[in-house]
């Protein structure tokens, strides 16, 4: 896969399979790749932290997306095809944007009651509350404008999800 010098956004609800993808999509073969996890920008925050989800965390969640768009920008100017696998929602978009690097933003969508039994069952640390998942799932169900940035991740194997993201990457369908 040859996309070095480029950013993709790869996002979608708690469940969709981002970061399977993400990782699935580092491995492959081509341009030299990095993979940039969301959740670690804001883990970096050590006293203070607002959950991004507060209102009152607007500030921290542009700093925060203004420090993980300047770091993916700074690596593909450094020729490595960039994935950065998280939550970003329209909102977040802006500080991505304003870059000059080539942007892709992909949402995988699955159904709710999929995104929920995908989240219980990886356990660990991760979100299993269905409320929250449901909140965030709602986030993504209708994206005006950039609706034609989904890929349906209903009834899709991991294998499947990576080839839709591949080819959808081939086109300019998905470019900000």
């Amino acid at each position: 896969m040859e996309h070095a010098g480029e950013i993709l956004i790869l996002t979608g609800p708690p469940g969709s399979g981002k970061t399977t993808t993400a990782l699935a999509l580092a491995e492959q073969h081509g341009s030299a790749k990095v993979h940039l996890h969301t959740n670690d920008f804001w883990r970096f925050i050590k006293n203070g932290a607002i959950a991004p989800y507060l209102h009152s965390a607007h500030r921290q969640n542009n700093v925060v997306m203004g420090a993980l768009s300047g770091v993916a920008q700074s690596y593909a100017i450094g020729g490595y095809f960039v994935v950065v696998d998280g939550i970003i929602g329209p909102c977040f978009l802006p500080s991505f944007q304003t870059i000059t690097t080539p942007v892709h933003y992909i949402v995988l969508r699955p159904p709710l009651a999929l995104a929920i039994a995908r989240c219980q069952h990886r356990g660990n640390d991760t979100l299993t509350d269905p409320e929250p998942i449901a909140a965030l799932h709602h986030q993504f169900s209708s994206l005006g404008k950039l609706e034609h940035h989904v890929l349906s991740a209903d009834g899709q194997t991991r294998q499947q999800t990576l080839k839709m993201v591949i080819s959808a990457m081939q086109t300019d369908t998905f470019r900000l």
